[in-house]
């Protein structure tokens, strides 16, 4: 791919993270209901992530939607085994939401969600 246009995917990219980390934000900090919070912000937590590594990454890495839900995954699995906690930063509220410290099945079936809309993103793309 030519550097100008992986320049221009990496402004797209990184303009796509600004925004949906935005919304990520303002969802923790002014939505306090039963779906959009819980639901939503997980579906999208994943596309923050996409967009993150498209900016290092713009191209050539066609299971990242795979390889994103996996970190996810993983990172939900942590919390069944309170990292938090054996970290010893539970007292730290912003590492506590940062890490999480609640594990929920429906966490990874929402990153699964978001994982398969951003996999049908890249098979639209190419």
């Amino acid at each position: 791919m030519q550097n100008q246009k992986k320049r221009k995917l990496r402004i797209r990219y990184a303009l796509a993270f600004v925004m949906l980390l935005g919304i990520e934000v303002l969802i923790a900090l002014f939505v306090h209901d039963a779906f959009i919070r819980p639901y939503v912000g997980d579906v999208l937590v994943v596309a923050v992530l996409y967009a993150a590594v498209r900016i290092v990454i713009p191209d050539r890495c066609r299971l990242l939607p795979l390889y994103i839900f996996l970190f996810a995954a993983m990172v939900e699995c942590l919390q069944y085994f309170e990292l938090v906690r054996l970290l010893g930063v539970a007292d730290n509220a912003f590492l506590r939401v940062l890490i999480g410290s609640v594990f929920d099945w429906k966490d990874v079936l929402c990153y699964g969600a978001g994982c398969i809309l951003l996999g049908i993103y890249e098979w639209k793309r190419k």
